[in-house]
């Protein structure tokens, strides 16, 4: 029993009501939290709306700001009385300058005005855009052909769809200025349109619309990847480096700590967790959205298949949230916070709002939320315990090498030896870089003490030099006092 409410506590921590990966606004559909918790559908008409109001509001601005000038202009003409023919004309000509300024004010913040319109458009795609002629890449040819081929089973919708494509294209070309939000935006409504005009006017069944929209996903964002794509305006590589680093710090988290039921001395659980970390890496190497969010079901599929052969039954929801956080901790995907904010940008909205992609990207967004906020509590863990493996002083001990199973896999049991061992190397390296600090100081104050004893020492007791009374005569030089002394002897020369 008491093991079971252990459990219970632990998962308090990671535990995501279903319902709570739901639209905010009650319509059914999966919400995200790039989206503040709305669905696709539901945040465009909350963004559409504020969009609006905004412009309302920019409208008084713009009318107030008119009668205002138009008061004082009055005001002024009243002051000044009767004004001379040519006055008057230079008048009559600077009101009608200023008239047609505010007009333009208005226009500019006018509906009509919105950058996206059908009518805009096709105006901008009339005009040649340089990017044809561009050389294409080896992808970007495949695609493009296969895209052809596909529609040609469509015959006249077929080239309606690609006319519609292209001219799509066109104008995106000329929307790079724009930011991504409003890119995003025109993608989106260009989803919506052909989406429409296909089941109402083509009558195309609703099945064949999705493999059709799914097309042309493929096709129009493999040609704007390199430019939507973690875009300089933004700042999703700021966040990519955020997330990065904070899962390294993190790299002390043990399943155990996330209550996470996947057992990998199981060579076949084992092979699981390898998987799915490689399908949630590959993700950053596809272009298309939905090849993306295939990585992210395919990572999934593989964690509920480990569960399923942990437990030996079906996993439920509530397992597998931690044990795919437990997977992108292990795997640290590069530019993840990039390939969540281009799927929920650019992908087809009814993939994101539906399904199983819709359901295991959305988990996926929850994994990264809680990886931000994950603290000591999340993990039941002291908050002085959780600070000292976050700076690396310590880390959790592992699992000794007498409690291994006789089954357990060799490598297991000899990566976590090698993690005991670099534990006990750190402690004693933190210990060696404290003694060593320590015996500088000594070494430091010792030398300062010295050299403060030789100083009091030559400043009560100066050393003085005298110079001697008399200085020493040359061995050779003339005797004056003894004078007396017999000269020195004189060498003789003998002869033979």
């Amino acid at each position: 029993m008491v093991k079971k409410m252990s459990l219970k506590s632990e998962r308090r921590g990671i535990h995501v009501d279903q319902s709570e990966l739901l639209c905010k606004k009650g319509c059914g559909y999966y919400g995200n939290p790039a989206w503040q918790g709305f669905c696709s559908k539901c945040w465009r008409e909350e963004y559409h709306k504020a969009r609006q109001k905004q412009i309302q509001e920019d409208w008084e601005l713009a009318e107030r700001l008119q009668r205002e000038e138009e008061e004082a202009f009055a005001s002024s003409q009243t002051s000044q009385g009767a004004q001379s023919l040519t006055f008057s004309k230079f008048e009559e000509k600077k009101t009608n300058e200023k008239t047609r300024k505010v007009t333009t004010v208005k226009k500019f913040f006018s509906a009509s005005s919105r950058v996206g319109s059908k009518k805009a458009e096709i105006q901008e795609a009339k005009a040649p855009s340089p990017s044809i002629n561009r050389q294409t890449s080896i992808e970007t040819d495949r695609v493009s052909k296969e895209f052809i081929e596909f529609l040609k089973t469509f015959h006249k919708t077929g080239q309606e769809i690609y006319k519609q494509t292209k001219m799509f294209l066109e104008a995106m070309h000329y929307k790079r200025d724009l930011s991504i939000e409003e890119q995003s935006e025109c993608t989106q409504d260009f989803y919506q349109n052909v989406a429409e005009r296909m089941q109402t006017r083509g009558k195309v069944p609703p099945e064949r619309v999705e493999k059709i929209m799914d097309q042309i996903e493929k096709y129009i964002m493999t040609r704007l990847y390199k430019y939507v794509f973690c875009p300089e305006t933004t700042d999703d590589e700021k966040k990519d480096l955020a997330v990065q680093k904070r899962i390294r710090a993190l790299h002390w988290v043990t399943p155990q700590m996330l209550c996470v039921p996947v057992n990998e001395e199981i060579p076949e659980v084992s092979d699981m967790v390898v998987k799915a970390i490689t399908d949630i890496i590959e993700m950053d190497s596809k272009r298309v959205p939905r090849d993306k969010l295939a990585c992210i079901t395919k990572c999934s599929k593989h964690i509920f298949n480990a569960i399923k052969i942990t437990k030996d039954e079906p996993a439920s929801a509530d397992d597998f949230l931690p044990t795919l956080i437990y997977i992108v901790l292990k795997g640290n995907p590069p530019r993840l916070q990039s390939n969540i904010q281009y799927i929920t940008r650019f992908c087809n909205p009814s993939r994101l709002m539906s399904g199983e992609d819709g359901y295991y990207f959305t988990n996926l967004c929850c994994a990264v939320t809680f990886i931000e906020k994950l603290d000591a509590q999340s993990l039941n863990l002291s908050q002085e315990d959780f600070d000292r493996y976050m700076s690396g002083q310590t880390s959790p001990r592992k699992q000794e090498s007498e409690n291994w199973s006789p089954d357990a896999c060799l490598g297991v049991k000899q990566m976590y030896k090698n993690l005991d061992l670099l534990s006990q190397l750190n402690e004693r390296q933190e210990r060696i870089m404290n003694e060593a600090k320590k015996l500088e100081k000594d070494l430091i104050d010792w030398t300062d003490g010295i050299a403060k004893k030789v100083q009091d020492i030559v400043e009560k007791c100066p050393l003085e030099i005298k110079p001697p009374n008399q200085s020493l005569a040359a061995i050779d030089s003339e005797n004056v006092e003894n004078d007396k002394l017999p000269p020195p002897l004189q060498p003789q020369v003998y002869a033979g």
